[in-house]
C-alpha cells in the first residue's frame, strides 16, 4: 500500500473527514489533499507519528471508560 492510500485509510479508521483530521493534525488543508491524491509526497516519519497519535489516543479513550 502506498503512502496516500495509508493516509486516507488512517482518516478512514479515524472517522474523520479531510478538514477534521487536518484540525486534528494541525495540517493544512491543501497539503493533506495533495498528499492523499498523490501530488506530493508525505514523509513516512510523519505517517508514523500521525498512528503513533491515533493509536496513544485510542488507548487514553479506553481508559477512561
Amino acid at each position: 500500500m502506498d503512502i496516500a492510500a495509508e493516509v486516507r485509510n488512517l482518516r478512514d479508521e479515524m472517522g474523520m473527514n479531510r478538514r477534521e483530521f487536518c484540525d486534528y493534525y494541525s495540517i493544512p488543508y491543501r497539503t493533506m489533499t495533495d498528499w492523499e491524491y498523490g501530488k506530493r509526497k508525505m514523509p513516512e516519519y510523519l505517517l508514523r507519528l500521525m498512528v503513533y497519535k491515533a493509536s496513544v489516543e485510542k488507548l487514553l479513550d479506553a481508559d477512561k471508560k
